[in-house]
């Protein structure tokens, strides 16, 4: 684990492959334990990992585009446009000159997303707290929970990727690449709008320094350009004009309550037999919040608390799909970089034990929920 506190001012290849290599290695460990624990339960990691899920929605956009849909038998519509393009059109690219299936493509994509995304936070986390901290911040990334997710085709590790890199790029104040990038994740995701806060919050703190130039206006500009197409493309496919999107997601069940639909979910738990579940669900909540607490308090950059701020509270107000939480946190990496900071102030052997033991657990827990409900 390299010592060397200083930042860079850009993370070259070689400073950043310790923690590129370390999230390849944490990843190739829940691999193997997916891939031994399939052995035993009779199950397909390659099905569990590309065929499953949003993983089928993202492939079936890219093979047909946005003309499937499935209606329920109470009259919801489950439609192809809740998903975003990015993932889908980086699968075909990858396939038409590979032969590989859309699933199988969405898997390369995504790995190579994945090794991208560890060093933009590595970037970020190199550029406020010195290489060392940069490190353990991805280890830690790539060993949550549900970091399985990261090795899936789905859409996790490409915005994660986008939006480390737009961070990185507003904290250098290198306006259109951030721009650009935020882009990018609109067209990924639709928590792509934490980005676009981030970019034009640091760029009005800019302004009220003093700092003008035509490279801010233009990122500032540039940031929003891919949701808005998309929204607006839904919207006139639709016939709903710019809600459109929104009874998209209604469809499938999804909104913004502010939270209550999942305080009535946990409050369900705690008053029956699973009341150990709704427990757990509280302390990961508070788990959440008290990290970001600690992002306040350590004065993050306001780009990060920003964009950091609204990927939580989208995943924690959200009304529906209450099992994908876990995974719409995922791409908020700054929470990690609290404790990265506090471990990279211990004895390498000491942090790297914390380290390994957190692996392992990931692992076995990924191996375990993709063979069960899995991420939804």
């Amino acid at each position: 684990m390299p010592r060397d506190p200083a930042p860079a001012k850009d993370p070259g290849a070689r400073r950043a492959a310790p923690a590129v290599a370390a999230f390849a290695a944490v990843r190739l460990l829940g691999l193997a334990a997916l891939a031994l624990w399939g052995a035993a339960a009779g199950s397909s990691p390659p099905t569990l990992l590309s065929a499953r899920w949003d993983s089928l929605w993202y492939a079936r956009v890219a093979a047909g585009g946005y003309a499937y849909e499935v209606v329920l038998p109470g009259g919801a519509v489950h439609s192809s446009l809740a998903f975003f393009p990015l993932l889908p059109w980086l699968e075909r690219l990858v396939a038409a000159p590979t032969g590989l299936s859309y699933g199988s493509a969405g898997l390369v994509v995504s790995a190579a997303a994945g090794l991208a995304a560890a060093w933009g936070i590595f970037a970020v986390a190199d550029l406020l707290h010195g290489r060392r901290a940069g490190v353990l911040a991805v280890a830690l990334w790539a060993a949550l929970p549900v970091g399985i997710v990261q090795s899936m085709a789905y859409s996790e590790s490409l915005f994660t990727a986008l939006a480390a890199w737009a961070l990185y790029a507003v904290l250098r104040g290198r306006w259109i690449t951030a721009g650009l990038l935020a882009a990018g994740a609109g067209l990924t995701r639709p928590v792509g709008a934490a980005v676009v806060a981030a970019v034009w919050v640091a760029a009005a703190l800019a302004l009220r320094r003093g700092e003008r130039s035509w490279r801010m206006v233009l990122g500032v500009l540039l940031a929003p350009l891919g949701a808005v197409a998309y929204v607006l493309w839904v919207g006139r496919r639709t016939g709903g004009g710019l809600l459109g999107y929104l009874d998209v997601q209604a469809g499938w069940g999804n909104g913004f309550d502010g939270g209550w639909a999942f305080a009535r979910f946990i409050g369900d738990r705690l008053a029956s037999p699973a009341f150990a579940a709704g427990a757990g669900l509280i302390a990961g909540v508070l788990l959440v919040l008290w990290l970001y607490r600690l992002c306040v308090r350590d004065r993050q950059p306001a780009a990060l608390l920003v964009y950091c701020g609204v990927v939580v509270a989208l995943a924690l107000c959200a009304s529906g799909y209450f099992g994908s939480k876990p995974r719409l946190l995922l791409p908020a990496f700054p929470l990690m970089l609290p404790v990265a900071a506090a471990l990279a102030r211990w004895r390498t052997g000491r942090a790297a034990g914390v380290l390994a033991a957190v692996a392992l657990a990931s692992a076995a827990y990924g191996a375990f929920w993709l063979n069960g409900s899995g991420p939804p």
